[in-house]
């Protein structure tokens, strides 16, 4: 009897034994797995670590894959599009000439005609000039070789000096003078010398599609309600012909020319009113754009500087000054903060005539209403004072 209870005891005591050995080892890899997760997580830190990583720059790494697939996609896509776009611009004006303007010939008062006539080949004229100068016209590139430019920096990418306003394009691979970006429609970047005509062609193309869909919206309406007659005459003549009455006569089907016709209407005021949107909305952007005398890439450049110092306090209060403040607590606080300031910006107005080239009154007409090849102000590679500017204003900068 005492020999079982000892060998019970000793049974009781060997399984405790392995109980707390697993608990221990348990523990232990516990532990381990602990410490390994520290420790990987402390070198993966300390690899990727960066005081100036925010969630823009996570953002931009995690689309970094999207950047290189659409840089080479535009690259050999860009001939496409610019044959999309003569094509689709050649077929409205070709419905235009075929199907509308003997109709606006025929029912119109003179004083119409006329009307149409002059306002529709001046913006047909304005567009193909605007739209043939921006994909032929280089937009700019600096000089290669080392020279005496002043205030630059240097490219990465070129190894080469880079001018203020000079950004480096990685669907073309070079560096183009005051950058605004690439247009897959144009098949060329949008620079210094062409960004004029990139602005006037998408200008003048809003008008004329908002033209076209103003012009023709009671066409519009009449060549709908006669589509969808053809669909219902069309669908009672199957039903005729199912059911082999040929006793009755088959209702009027309309000719090859009137569905032509009829189809035709639709799809220019369809196109045009969509066209007309999306490029209108991308006008407007553009407009707002100069009207501060930024650049797209500049606008994004501007606005995280403006973030930076709100950060480090020096421009908090800057957009709040002059509303119930005193002078003097107004010079204060300008003596304090240094206000952040385009310093490409010279008014709203002188920047447009900076942006279109108006040196004097009469080159609203010669300059902006009518096709003009004359350069911008300035080489590109330096920005002074252009002439046209009524007052210099020293801007406040944030170093």
């Amino acid at each position: 009897m005492r020999s079982r209870q000892r060998m019970f005891a000793a049974v009781m005591r060997l399984l405790l034994k392995c109980l707390r050995l697993g608990r221990r080892r348990r523990f232990k890899l516990v532990r381990q797995v602990e410490q390994l997760w520290h420790y990987g997580h402390f070198c993966l830190r300390s690899l990727l670590y960066n005081s100036f990583t925010n969630g823009d720059v996570v953002l931009d790494s995690l689309f970094e894959p999207v950047y290189w697939l659409v840089d080479h996609v535009t690259r050999w896509f860009g001939v496409v599009f610019v044959a999309l776009v003569i094509g689709l611009t050649s077929s409205i004006v070709a419905i235009v000439y075929i199907c509308l303007l003997p109709l606006i010939l025929q029912t119109y008062t003179p004083a119409w005609i006329c009307w149409h006539l002059a306002y529709g080949h001046w913006n047909l004229i304005m567009i193909v000039f605007h739209y043939y100068m921006a994909i032929t016209t280089s937009p700019g590139h600096p000089p290669q070789a080392k020279n005496d430019l002043t205030g630059v920096s240097i490219c990465r990418k070129c190894i080469a000096p880079k001018p203020a306003r000079t950004h480096h394009c990685s669907i073309c691979n070079r560096c183009v003078l005051k950058m605004d970006h690439h247009c897959p429609w144009l098949n060329n970047c949008v620079g210094h010398y062409n960004h004029r005509y990139f602005f006037s062609f998408c200008l003048f193309m809003t008008m004329g599609c908002i033209y076209c869909s103003i012009s023709g919206w009671e066409m519009f309406r009449d060549a709908y309600a006669a589509i969808e007659r053809m669909k219902l005459l069309e669908k009672e003549r199957l039903q005729v012909a199912a059911n082999q009455t040929y006793y009755q006569t088959p209702p009027p089907t309309f000719s090859f020319r009137q569905r032509a016709f009829h189809k035709s209407v639709v799809y220019l005021w369809v196109l045009c009113s969509s066209v007309a949107l999306a490029l209108g909305a991308l006008t407007l952007w553009h407009a707002a754009l100069i009207t501060r005398g930024e650049t797209s890439i500049e606008r994004h450049i501007n606005r995280k500087e403006r973030q930076r110092l709100q950060k480090k306090g020096k421009v908090s209060i800057a957009h709040g000054m002059g509303a119930g403040w005193s002078r003097a607590r107004l010079d204060a606080a300008l003596r304090v903060l240094q206000v952040f300031r385009n310093p490409y910006s010279y008014g709203s107005w002188d920047n447009w005539k900076v942006f279109l080239g108006v040196d004097v009154p009469r080159h609203w007409l010669t300059r902006v209403l009518l096709p003009s090849p004359h350069l911008p102000h300035g080489t590109g590679l330096s920005w002074d004072l252009p002439p046209c500017v009524t007052e210099q204003r020293a801007p406040l900068l944030a170093i």
